[in-house]
């Protein structure tokens, strides 16, 4: 039994640290070496668990596509009015952004070469939510008479891209780390702004 333990945490120190490479710094490409380096633990271990390290990347992206949808649907179907889900979507956003700046820059790439959402089902069942009540929003007065796809790219769009351009950003600007946490932090009310009227 303590064998068993023992390998469950050896592997989810892998998942953890390969996410840590991919997500928090960037390091798309880093080889099974280099993450076996960073965890501390030999490289046949990540064969061991993971039998290449395209299996690992798989299962990594696979649960952060995971990540994504349940934080997501956590706030899709809580009680909170249709504004405050709104507020808490770009919060929650903007946290995880801290920890892991690189995983929307990951995801976009996934995507780009053919890797979906494998619960349609659950996105299908968000999306109903979503229009439902985005409707009774509009009706109340609280956001423009929009198309609600517009809506979300809007809101997806002002979110993620200074996430996913924040390298190219800080850079550029000559931006401290500080400095981008605060505009980031600042985003929120002018989204919020733009979004709503009310």
């Amino acid at each position: 039994m303590a064998t068993t333990k023992k390998d469950d945490a050896t592997e989810e120190l892998i998942k953890n640290t390969a996410k840590r490479l991919f997500f928090g710094e960037g390091k798309f490409n880093a080889t099974t070496q280099e993450i076996a380096d960073a965890a501390g633990v030999n490289r046949t271990l990540i064969n061991y668990y993971f039998r290449s390290r395209d299996k690992l990347f798989e299962l990594v992206f696979t649960d952060a596509q995971a990540r994504e949808q349940e934080r997501t649907e956590s706030i899709m179907f809580s009680e909170l009015p249709f504004k405050a889900k709104i507020a808490e979507f770009i919060d929650d956003s903007f946290e995880i952004a801290k920890e892991y700046p690189y995983m929307e820059m990951y995801l976009v790439t996934q995507f780009n070469q053919g890797c979906y959402f494998k619960d349609e089902e659950g996105m299908d069942r968000m999306l109903k939510k979503f229009y439902e009540e985005f409707e009774v929003a509009m009706e109340d007065g609280l956001i423009r008479k929009t198309d609600p796809i517009q809506f979300i790219l809007n809101m997806v769009s002002m979110t993620s891209f200074p996430i996913a351009m924040r390298p190219l950003f800080q850079k550029t600007m000559h931006l401290t780390d500080e400095e981008y946490e605060k505009l980031l932090a600042d985003r929120k009310d002018i989204i919020m702004d733009t979004l709503f009227i009310k």
